[in-house]
């Protein structure tokens, strides 16, 4: 009878820390989250436009020929901030819950959420994940 609570016990543990991790993203089978750069005073214009414009912008530019896709434009901190047609992308100050952060870090079951897209499109490195957290977490400024 002991064994049986034991194993019962050890079981639930297991799977309470399994869910812990999925609920973090770590347990994700797309991939993982960076954790947050530790740089401090991370801002849009200095740090985080240069990624958009590298990454974001064939298809996420308000001044282009063409709308943005889905609404959303990330090459001013006002259009980043609103969001696109599906609401808001960026949770101010928790970025591990930020449908941006986890788009550009392959994180989720859906890879058809992930972001850049197309054949050319490269993934962001874990550094620029690791920095638009950064930035989210410190207030989005």
């Amino acid at each position: 009878m002991k064994l049986n609570i034991a194993i019962t016990l050890i079981a639930a543990l297991g799977l309470g820390i399994a869910y812990a991790d999925d609920s973090m993203g770590g347990g994700s089978s797309s991939g993982t989250l960076p954790s947050p750069s530790t740089k401090m005073g991370v801002t849009f214009d200095a740090d985080i436009k240069p990624i958009f414009d590298a990454s974001c912008m064939p298809c996420h530019s308000s001044t282009g020929p063409k709308k943005p896709r889905g609404g959303l434009a990330l090459d001013s901190l006002a259009g980043a901030l609103k969001g696109g047609k599906d609401g808001k992308v960026i949770t101010v100050g928790d970025s591990a819950h930020s449908d941006l952060v986890l788009s550009v870090a392959h994180v989720g079951d859906d890879p058809d959420d992930f972001m850049p897209k197309g054949k050319k499109a490269k993934q962001l490195t874990p550094d620029q994940v690791a920095l638009i957290r950064a930035w989210i977490d410190q207030g989005a400024k």
